[in-house]
């Protein structure tokens, strides 16, 4: 008998959350003293609402990190949310990096795809390795996980929660991940894997600094299944304007399954920030996480820090919405959804 897919929505019910921390043999080693402060607050907000798994390189920062967390948890009455695993890894992008997790009737399936570092631009080789290690090490409870001969990084979709998925093409189309591979063929990959009844592609919009060949995370996010937010630039001289107007009347033309257009919401254009080379650093409200009764937006230290929370208070209003200072983490050029990967409910039940 065969099973219909699903990929649950972000704002569906979560059982954990997984980081993969920084350490000295990734390229956070020259800022570990800043970076690593913004890991430990995601984490204690993450244990506020549901489990934390987290993965170090070695065992000494395992022990140092989880036990941190274990008593700030202990501290707030909440007990065993910290799972720790020892296990190597090349860099911290756990949205990337970590499984997908499929829904088919009332199980749930781990999808483990092929991660080359956003087309082999960096090393790879112990990230692809991490969610196979994981398993191993029981973080996952009993849960089965499926390797899938694709690559695909969970930064790259967004999914409705009913079989409609969101995605760039610059992304999934560019050679180096699937060369052999066309649109057409991905469609029916991911209708097979995810479920995905439509794909819809956005062939506009980027963010300068942004490795990910424009990852659907920093640009658009669905709210619920009939809503969507985006970033927009409203400053004809900022070297985005074009390519995120024309991604706006792409999202304009887009309509749901019943016929109707999308809600839109616009979100807040941070004043651009640069590193010490003078790079744009690629700052998005779009690379929020949805956690169980929160959404954990990133910050910058920039004016428009404020609107971006009341934005997203707007948005989500039966949701705290909790700040967290990730200007440390553009600096590698990701942000705060781009480092974590929600579970949903199901796969760590403890």
């Amino acid at each position: 008998m065969t099973f219909r897919r699903t990929l649950p929505a972000e704002w569906a019910p979560q059982s954990a959350v997984m980081l993969t921390w920084p350490h000295s043999g990734t390229d956070w080693a020259d800022c570990l003293p800043e970076v690593e402060p913004v890991f430990r607050a995601i984490a204690r907000a993450v244990i506020r609402f549901e489990h934390l798994i987290i993965s170090c390189e070695d065992e000494a920062c395992l022990h140092r990190e989880a036990q941190r967390l274990t008593d700030h948890a202990q501290e707030h009455g909440l007990p065993g949310r910290v799972i720790g695993v020892v296990a190597p890894a090349d860099d911290t992008w756990a949205r990337d990096h970590g499984p997908l997790t499929v829904k088919t009737d009332s199980q749930v399936q781990l999808l483990d795809f092929g991660f080359n570092a956003w087309g082999g631009k960096f090393h790879w080789q112990k990230d692809n390795e991490l969610n196979r290690r994981l398993s191993e090490a029981g973080a996952f409870g009993s849960v089965p996980i499926e390797p899938i001969d694709f690559i695909l990084e969970g930064g790259s979709i967004e999914s409705d929660g009913r079989g409609t998925l969101l995605t760039t093409s610059e992304c999934l189309l560019t050679p180096s991940r699937n060369p052999s591979c066309d649109r057409t063929d991905i469609e029916k990959l991911l209708a097979n894997t995810l479920g995905a009844d439509r794909i819809l592609w956005l062939n506009h919009g980027y963010l300068a600094g942004d490795d990910t060949d424009s990852h659907i995370d920093t640009l658009a996010r669905f709210c619920a299944p009939d809503h969507i937010c985006y970033v927009a630039c409203h400053d004809v001289a900022d070297e985005h304007y074009s390519a995120l107007a024309a991604m706006e009347e792409e999202l304009q033309e887009f309509r749901q399954s019943n016929g109707k257009p999308y809600r839109l919401t616009p979100l807040p254009w941070p004043d651009p920030i640069y590193d010490d080379d003078g790079e744009r650093l690629p700052a998005t409200y779009a690379n929020f996480l949805i956690v169980n009764g929160a959404v954990l937006l990133p910050t910058y230290g920039v004016p428009q820090d404020e609107e971006a929370i009341a934005v997203l208070t707007e948005i989500f209003p039966d949701r705290e919405i909790i700040p967290i200072d990730c200007r440390a983490l553009i600096h590698q050029h990701g942000s705060l959804h781009c480092v974590t990967m929600q579970l949903p409910a199901g796969v760590v039940e403890r």
